[in-house]
C-alpha cells in the first residue's frame, strides 16, 4: 500500500492524526530502493501511523502542513542523493534534469535540502515536535567536513540545520527506537546510529575528535579527525565519538547494529507498490522508476572501500545479503504484474558480485582497522565465492514469465579472476544469460600512482579479463561489450596521467572512452580529504590536485577526444607540482593502510563565474511556476 500524502487518504485509513511525517527531496515512489519508503513501512509495521510529504514548496506552508502536525516527530531527508550532487555537476554547472522529480525538470529540490526542509518546518510548525534528519546528505555531513560547493570547512549538519537528532547509516533500527522512546517518554540521547547535540560530554569513554575550530585552522588536524571518524564506522568494532562545535558538542553514538538476514528479508518483503504515488503522478513521469521498478536489490554494503566512494561510510564495509528465497519471491511477485515484460533489469547491489560471502573474522569481530578487504590485493581471509549468486541467478531464470535476468550493477572483475573455483563459470554464465549488451566494470584509471590515491588495485588483470570476456562472447556468437567507468581529475591525477590512460584505452582496450566523469569531492571520503588538503593522508606527502575548472575539463577531454595530442595550450605552462610529482612514479608501499602514524584511512572556482551561475539559477527559479 501507499503511505498517505493527504488528509483525505488518512481519513480513508481511519487515522485522525499521524505519529510521524516524513519529508523528502525525492518524489514519493513506493519502492524498496527509496529510503523514505523503507523507513515509512518499517514504522507502519510496528504500529506507527506515517505520512509522506515529497518535495514541498519551501516558500509557503501549503505543502508542509498538508498532513497537519505529527504526534511524535518529523523525519527529513534530501532523498536518495545529496541535493548538491543532484543540482550541480562536478564543474558546478546547474543540472537541468532530475531523475527523481516528476517531469524530469530540476526545479523542485532546494540546495542543502535537509537544512531547507528543517527550516521550513521550524518556520510554520506550531507544535515544535522533534525533527529527525537522515539519509545520505545528513549521514555524510554528520561531523565537521569540507564542503566543495562553498569551498570551506563546515560544521555538522545537525548544528547547521538546527534539527534535534541525526540518524546516520542505514536507519531502520535507529528510527524505530526513536519512535518507541518518544512514544513512551524515554530519552533518545544514547540510541546507536544517531548523533545529538549536547552542552557537555555525555560519555567519557567516547573518542574525542579534533574540534571544529581546530580542523578549520589546521589541515593536519582535519586528517587526524578523518582517520578517527573513518575507523569508527563499523557496527561491531567502533566506539562513540564527540566533537566540540563552539560551546557545544556533537555526540555520535556507536553505529547501529546491522540487520540480520531475517530482518532484511522482512523489509524487502513489504507490500511496495513499485509505482509513483497517484498524488504526484499527474505532474509527469519519473525517470528513476524506469530503472528501479523491475530491479531487485540483493545485498547491502561494500568492502571495496574505494577512497572516492561513500558507501563504506553510509552502508558499511560488511556485506549483508538477503536469502535466496526472499529474492525469488520478490521476482515472482514482479513477474505476476500485468505490465511486466519479462525482463528483470538488475539483480545486485553497490557491487553486484559481492552477494553471498563474507570474511568470517569480520562477521565476528568487525572490519580490520589496519587493512582493507580487497586493496591493494584481495585478503586471503576473504574467500571469494560466486557459487551463491550462480545458484540464485539459475533459480531466477526458471521463474514463469521471466525471459531475461540482467546484471547492470557494476562488477569487480578482480574478484572474478581471483575466484579460481567458480570465477570462470560465473563469467560464462554472465555472458550467456545476464548481459544486456554491455557489462559494467570500473577500472577508473590505469596509472598506478593514481590508482593508489583512489584506493583501487592495480589493473594488471584488466586486459586478461577483457580477453576472457571477448573469447566467451565469440564462442557464444554474441556481440556484447564492456563498459569502462573512468575518472578524470581525481587527486593525484595529472594531464600526463590522462595521456597515459588515453593511450592504454586506445591500444589495449580498443575503445574511445565515453563513461568518463570528473571527480566530485563529496563529504566523508578520503578522496575529498586529499582534494582539500593536497596531501596523501596515509603518508602526509604532497600530491598534485587539479582544482582549476579548465584543468579538470582538459583532463576529461584528453580521454574522450578521438584524437589526442599532448600539446594543448593548457600544458604549455607546466605546473611545477605536476612536473615534480610525475618524475617520481615509483610504487610507494608506505601508502598501505596502517603504515603511517594513522591507521586508516583551495578550490579555485572563479568567484565571478560562481556569482553568475547562482544569479542565473535564481532567475530561472523565480520565473518557473510549480
Amino acid at each position: 500500500m501507499f503511505l498517505p500524502t493527504t488528509i483525505e487518504e488518512c481519513k480513508k485509513l481511519g487515522w485522525k492524526s499521524l505519529d510521524v511525517i516524513l519529508v523528502s527531496g525525492d518524489t514519493y515512489i513506493d519502492s524498496s530502493y527509496i529510503g523514505i519508503s523503507v523507513i515509512g513501512k518499517v514504522l507502519l509495521k510496528h504500529g506507527f501511523r506515517v505520512g509522506i510529504i515529497a518535495q514541498p514548496d519551501i516558500k509557503t506552508n501549503k505543502d508542509i502542513l498538508r498532513l497537519g502536525e505529527p504526534n511524535l516527530f518529523w523525519g527529513v531527508t534530501s532523498g536518495s542523493v545529496d541535493s548538491l550532487v543532484t543540482n550541480y555537476t562536478a564543474s558546478k554547472k546547474w543540472r537541468k534534469k532530475d531523475d527523481y522529480t516528476p517531469g524530469g525538470v530540476n526545479d523542485r529540490r532546494p540546495d542543502r535540502a535537509v537544512i531547507a526542509y528543517t527550516n521550513l518546518i521550524k518556520r510554520f510548525s506550531k507544535d515544535k515536535k522533534p525533527i529527525v534528519i537522515g539519509g545520505i546528505e545528513a549521514s555524510l555531513r554528520r561531523v565537521a567536513h569540507y564542503d566543495f560547493w562553498s569551498n570551506k570547512m563546515r560544521g555538522s549538519i545537525l548544528f547547521n540545520s538546527k534539527a534535534d537528532i541525526l540518524v546516520y547509516g542505514m536507519g531502520e533500527r535507529a528510527i524505530l527506537e526513536i519512535a518507541h522512546n518518544l512514544k513512551n517518554g524515554k530519552s533518545t540521547d544514547s540510541i546507536r546510529g544517531t548523533c545529538i547535540k549536547s552542552r557537555e560530554i555525555i560519555d567519557y569513554e567516547y573518542i574525542e575528535l579534533p574540534s571544529l575550530d581546530e580542523v578549520k585552522k589546521d589541515k593536519l588536524k582535519y586528517i587526524e579527525m578523518f582517520h578517527l571518524f573513518y575507523q569508527n564506522n563499523d557496527a561491531l568494532a567502533s566506539k562513540g565519538l564527540y566533537q566540540k562545535h563552539d560551546s557545544r558538542y556533537l555526540i555520535q553514538n556507536p553505529p547501529a547494529l546491522y540487520l540480520d538476514q531475517e530482518e532484511l528479508d522482512e523489509i524487502y518483503g513489504f507490500d511496495y507498490e513499485n509505482e509513483l504515488h497517484p498524488y504526484y503522478r499527474k505532474e509527469g513521469k519519473v525517470k528513476a522508476l524506469d530503472t528501479i521498478k523491475y530491479s531487485i536489490s540483493t545485498h547491502r554494503g561494500c568492502y571495496g572501500a574505494c577512497n572516492f566512494c561513500a558507501i563504506a561510510v553510509h552502508q558499511g564495509r560488511t556485506v549483508r545479503w538477503r536469502s535466496e528465497d526472499s529474492i525469488v519471491k520478490e521476482a515472482e511477485r514482479m513477474a505476476s504484474r500485468k505490465d511486466f515484460n519479462g525482463y528483470i533489469k538488475d539483480v545486485g547491489g553497490a557491487t553486484a558480485n559481492m552477494y553471498g560471502f563474507e570474511c568470517k573474522k569480520k562477521l565476528k569481530l568487525g572490519s580490520c582497522k589496519d587493512k582493507e578487504c580487497i586493496y591493494p590485493t584481495i585478503c586471503p581471509s576473504l574467500k571469494i565465492d560466486h557459487s551463491a549468486q550462480l545458484n540464485l541467478l539459475d533459480n531466477l531464470r526458471k521463474i514463469n514469465g521471466v525471459k531475461k535476468v540482467f546484471i547492470t550493477s557494476g562488477l569487480r572483475y578482480d574478484m572474478i579472476i581471483d575466484d579460481k573455483k567458480h570465477g570462470d563459470r560465473y563469467l560464462k554464465n554472465l555472458v550467456d544469460n545476464h548481459v544486456s549488451g554491455q557489462l559494467k566494470i570500473a577500472p577508473e584509471h590505469m596509472v598506478d600512482s593514481v590508482l593508489e590515491c583512489m584506493g583501487k588495485p592495480h589493473n594488471d588483470n584488466l586486459v586478461n579479463f577483457k580477453k576472457k570476456f571477448n573469447d566467451l562472447n565469440r564462442k557464444s556468437g554474441q556481440k556484447q561489450f564492456l563498459t569502462y567507468y573512468l575518472i578524470a581529475a581525481h587527486p593525484g591525477s595529472t594531464q600526463k596521467d590522462m595521456a597515459v590512460l588515453k593511450e592504454f584505452t586506445s591500444k589495449e582496450l580498443n575503445i574511445n572512452p565515453e563513461q568518463v566523469q570528473i571527480f566530485t569531492p563529496t563529504p566523508s571520503t578520503y578522496s575529498t580529504l586529499m582534494y582539500y588538503t593536497e596531501l596523501d593522508p596515509f603518508t602526509l606527502k604532497p600530491i598534485f590536485v587539479e582544482k582549476n575548472l579548465r584543468g579538470k575539463e582538459a583532463q576529461k577531454n584528453a580521454l574522450i577526444k578521438k584524437e589526442y595530442h599532448n600539446n594543448s595550450n593548457h600544458n604549455k605552462k607546466k605546473n611545477p607540482k605536476e612536473s615534480s610529482n610525475h618524475k617520481n612514479r615509483k610504487k610507494d608501499n608506505s601508502r598501505k593502510r596502517g603504515s603511517s602514524k594513522y591507521n586508516r584511512k583551495s578550490d579555485t572556482f572563479d568567484k565571478n563565474v560562481n556569482k553568475n551561475v547562482n544569479k542565473n539559477i535564481n532567475k530561472k527559479r523565480r520565473n518557473k511556476k510549480r
